[in-house]
């Protein structure tokens, strides 16, 4: 008897379909997020309202994808790319209101770009698994951006201002932590044969 491979997971699949409607949601969120003049209560109310869908959708499309077994490659590829669309086009619309520092988005679109690129660069030497500080990130950025999203009163503004300096914190301290970690990929693949 021999062992016949297993069939092809079709892409037609409830993870891709929540990956493609969060690629979708994005405009959706930008035109919420703008809508007249970008700071109308409604609107911003609207716009937080897309991103939270847009961010569940995030949640459950690598959970269900890996629970039923219908990982495909382009789930694979499409799916940071949805999340870094979400979180960077939330981040540089936040910016372009006035509404969050440059800095701030500046710094987390050169760590998450620049791990992405980071960890493409030394797949040949190993898979650099999302670490849970990794994923405290993502979940403290998507937090974050939620409450500058919304349209607080000044006197919560401090709640929104402190989940996103613990997101930067996050940041950059994961950041380190990736570079480390692919240094030390790269270093054991590199090692002379027989080097303990």
């Amino acid at each position: 008897m021999t062992d016949r491979p297993p069939p092809p997971v079709s892409l037609v699949n409830l993870p891709n379909a929540l990956t493609v409607l969060r690629l979708i949601l994005v405009p959706v969120f930008l035109l919420a997020l703008f809508a007249e003049g970008g700071h109308d209560t409604t609107w911003r109310w609207i716009a937080w309202a897309v991103f939270a869908l847009a961010a569940i959708t995030d949640r459950y499309d690598g959970h269900i994808a890996r629970k039923r077994g219908q990982v495909t490659d382009f789930g694979k590829i499409a799916d940071p790319i949805a999340d870094k669309a979400l979180t960077g086009s939330a981040l540089i619309g936040l910016s372009m209101l006035g509404d969050l520092a440059w800095w701030i988005t500046v710094l987390i679109l050169v760590r998450e770009i620049g791990i992405t690129l980071l960890r493409l660069a030394v797949i040949r030497y190993g898979v650099i698994a999302a670490s849970p500080g990794g994923k405290a990130k993502t979940f403290v950025q998507i937090i974050a951006i939620g409450l500058y999203i919304l349209p607080l009163p000044a006197a919560l503004e401090w709640v929104a201002e402190g989940a996103m300096g613990l997101a930067v914190v996050l940041t950059v301290v994961t950041g380190v932590d990736y570079v480390v970690r692919a240094a030390l990929l790269y270093s054991r693949a590199h090692r002379p044969a027989g080097q303990a």
